[in-house]
């Protein structure tokens, strides 16, 4: 099943990604006087019987939203965290020229950093080398503490395509990267929630465009650790809560890879198109 947040007006509302459009699942459960889950952290913590409800919902007949139409919101507005990790895949490790990680590398971002499709990223006045990053987003449904490999993907409620934009002159300005990883809207995600059954997420073909130009092409193959090795690993420290959401890196190709001759910084009006086989792409403008 595909989830989205989206807005009308003030309110969040929360939608199924069909065929021909949206459905509304708060319309449509008053129109049939259902008791359904209405927002995205309802479904999270109600697991299978909530899917089911939304399940049975869409075969009613029900009225669909044209997409173009849709004001997205960030598929999940209030994570308890957000867990990035670094240099994850060895062909971004190689073109960064450093050591490939023999563990998985952590770094955060906060709530201010979300930001959803088709949403216009404001780029911070105090840097000037902005970049992208392509990624498998994880979303935890479950509450997972020390976890092994092996029952790991089964705390994975779904999965979203993430950017994990940067501002590289404020990254390495010091040893520590939060100050360039986490500035507003800088962790756009979306459009769709992918249900985890629906996906194997050690075999997505992943792509980054900048107006329309491919900059990265990989597939989650590439990655040093995957995705149970990151879910595990990161309960044996720190206790994962639904909702909570892990970039799970990026693949070679991003600006900073570049020798520094040719290397191009976004910059204002730049379209980023984020693409994930079997999930969506996410397209944002750099204001």
């Amino acid at each position: 099943m595909r989830l989205v947040n989206f807005k009308v007006e003030e309110q969040i509302r929360l939608g199924i990604k069909l065929e021909h459009g949206i459905l509304d699942v708060e319309q449509a459960a008053a129109a049939y006087s259902l008791e359904v889950p209405t927002e995205i952290e309802q479904v999270i913590a109600g697991g299978q019987k909530c899917l089911s409800q939304l399940a049975a919902l869409v075969k009613k007949e029900v009225q669909i939203l044209p997409e173009e139409k849709i004001d997205y919101a960030p598929c999940i507005i209030n994570p308890e965290k957000i867990i990035c990790i670094g240099l994850n895949y060895k062909s971004h490790a190689k073109e960064c020229n450093i050591e490939i990680p023999t563990s998985p590398v952590l770094f955060s971002k906060f709530n201010n950093s979300l930001a959803a499709h088709n949403e216009a990223i404001p780029l911070p006045k105090a840097a000037k080398k902005f970049d992208y990053e392509a990624e498998l987003v994880i979303v935890i449904g479950k509450e997972a503490v020390d976890v092994s490999k092996e029952d790991a993907l089964s705390y994975v409620f779904g999965y979203t395509t993430g950017n994990d934009l940067s501002a590289r002159d404020l990254q390495f300005r010091t040893g520590q990267w939060l100050l360039g990883k986490t500035c507003d809207h800088f962790a756009p995600i979306g459009p769709y929630l992918v249900t985890a059954d629906e996906i194997d997420p050690n075999n997505l073909d992943i792509q980054s465009k900048v107006n329309g130009e491919i900059r990265q092409s990989s597939n989650t193959r590439d990655m040093i650790f995957d995705c149970a090795t990151i879910v595990s690993y990161i309960s044996q420290h720190i206790t994962l809560k639904p909702g909570d959401i892990i970039f799970t890196g990026t693949p070679q190709g991003v600006i900073v890879g570049y020798p520094e001759a040719q290397q191009k910084w976004l910059k204002s009006g730049d379209k980023v198109s984020v693409s994930i086989e079997k999930i969506g792409t996410l397209v944002n403008v750099m204001k």
